[in-house]
């Protein structure tokens, strides 16, 4: 089956600095890709381009067999994005951006909408101004999950969490994404993130992917942090939670 998402020859430069570098990229379905480097690596930038939130000075995106710059307001229904600092207004609660999305969202499901800011523990009446972070992230996770997108993008959806939440964060993203023949690109600087939920695992360091790990192909799991120490020696920067 063909990629959801096909990246070819990505650059980028912004404020004189070479933000992606050639960067060539699929995700196949029924797969979670894990985007890892650290803070400044181009994680970010390469996800917005993804979307078509960010044009890029030259390459190619395909997300979903179209054009993300050019594509049809539909479009959107089928994609869940979950930034790394929530988009809504701050005045909005979670019912008022469900309210919101579900007016353009085709696909979207009250009940589950609901039953995802349950299991998550996220705050329904508060208004964004005054979640917390974490609070902020679970409502955008819950968002993001509720139409059950063909393309799942996320942006650091656990970090800051303390680590008995981005636990049962984690264990409801797991549990819930990717949908059937669907596809994740997760973007992180967590190694214990990475190796639960990726299928696949790609290095993003400075602009430029460094490696592109299969982890089915490893041995044991367990050895993925290892393994992508060997890789990447920058790693030490990267956050190892226990």
């Amino acid at each position: 089956m063909s990629a959801l998402l096909e990246i070819d020859g990505l650059d980028l430069t912004l404020g004189g600095r070479r933000v992606l570098d050639g960067v060539r990229l699929a995700l196949a379905p029924d797969t979670v890709t894990v985007l890892l480097g650290t803070n400044g690596a181009g994680k970010s930038t390469l996800l917005r381009c993804a979307l078509g939130l960010q044009r890029a000075d030259a390459g190619s995106v395909r997300a979903l067999g179209v054009d993300p710059l050019r594509a049809a307001p539909t479009w959107r229904g089928e994609v869940g994005y979950v930034p790394d600092q929530p988009d809504a207004y701050p005045w909005m609660t979670a019912r008022d951006l469900f309210r919101f999305l579900a007016a353009q969202t085709p696909r979207w499901d009250a009940a589950r909408a609901d039953a995802l800011l349950e299991r998550l523990g996220a705050p329904r009446e508060r208004a964004f101004a005054a979640m917390s972070r974490g609070e902020a992230a679970k409502v955008m996770l819950a968002a993001a999950l509720t139409p059950r997108p063909r393309l799942l993008v996320l942006d650091e959806p656990f970090a800051r969490l303390a680590p008995p939440v981005r636990d049962e964060v984690l264990g409801v993203f797991l549990a819930e994404a990717p949908s059937a023949g669907g596809a994740v690109l997760l973007a992180t600087h967590d190694l214990d993130v990475a190796a639960r939920a990726a299928d696949r695992v790609l290095l993003l360091d400075e602009g430029r992917l460094a490696a592109d790990l299969d982890v089915a192909a490893l041995d044991e799991r367990a050895s993925l942090h290892e393994r992508l120490r060997d890789l990447y020696p920058e790693s030490e920067a990267l956050t190892v939670t226990r």
